[in-house]
């Protein structure tokens, strides 16, 4: 069995984490019973321990891993399409290629996740959530690029967060694909959105305040009650938004002259 683990942690941590975590099904035993599942018979490791294994380009095959632990997995290339994920823990995961479409995420975790670095990545190795429910979840993560169409956001938290050494940690969705998603009152504070595609969103009620907006396409989007005190909108696309005018804070976003409205 590969353990793998990510995140900054020192070698005394390191240490300290594989001697006292480890999953409680062997990956091989995980291997062999996915390869033999059958769709219209999913495996169910709701609750278990499954962190630090390289699960990387393993088809789940609809599983049940709701409030699973997949702590420090590398998940590159796994296809957890329709799997569901409710509540499970995704911290510190590898994410790059990973399909998610249509599965359940509401009220997981992806802390420190990572799916592309930065806007440069190909586009064809972010992760993949197009159609994914991801209610209440909460995402401080690097996914630039990712694809987000479709998808239930409605009350998820993907802003500025504080880490343990009360440092400002940002959520990366540059370039990202928003369109047509339901973000209805999720919290995108300080969260880096440049150039992300967001045509004909449900904003309504979202928070977007200090967020960087630049360049990103807001057309055809509902904006209702969301609010953009202090985001920077240089270049944002407001064409044929929705209820503009009952958008909260537009008049203390910066750069609001270089917006397109």
């Amino acid at each position: 069995m590969r353990i793998r683990v990510f995140g900054c942690l020192g070698i005394g941590a390191l240490a300290a984490v594989t001697q006292v975590v480890a999953a409680e099904i062997p990956l091989r035993q995980i291997v062999v019973a996915l390869f033999a599942a059958k769709p219209d018979h999913p495996l169910d490791y709701t609750g278990k321990d499954l962190s630090f294994l390289d699960l990387s380009g393993i088809d789940f095959k609809r599983s049940n891993l709701s409030g699973a632990n997949l702590l420090g997995d590398d998940l590159t290339g796994a296809n957890l399409s329709f799997v569901n994920l409710a509540g499970a823990k995704l911290d510190r995961t590898s994410l790059a290629r990973a399909n998610f479409s249509h599965a359940n995420l509401s009220g997981a975790t992806l802390f420190d996740a990572v799916g592309s670095l930065n806007f440069e990545a190909p586009a064809n190795q972010a992760p993949i959530f197009a159609g994914a429910n991801l209610s209440g979840a909460r995402i401080f993560a690097r996914l630039s690029r990712a694809d987000f169409s479709r998808a239930n956001l409605s009350g998820a938290r993907l802003g500025t967060e504080r880490n343990q050494f009360k440092m400002p940690k940002q959520t990366d969705l540059s370039g990202a694909l928003l369109a047509e998603a339901n973000l209805e009152s999720a919290d995108f504070t300080g969260a880096n959105l440049i150039f992300a595609d967001m045509r004909r969103a449900n904003l309504t009620g979202a928070v977007l305040s200090y967020a960087d907006l630049s360049n990103a396409t807001l057309s055809g989007a509902e904006l209702a009650g969301a609010d953009f005190t202090g985001a920077n909108i240089y270049g944002t696309i407001f064409t044929d938004a929705k209820n503009v005018s009952e958008a909260k804070g537009l008049d203390r976003a910066r750069n609001r002259d270089k917006a397109v409205f």
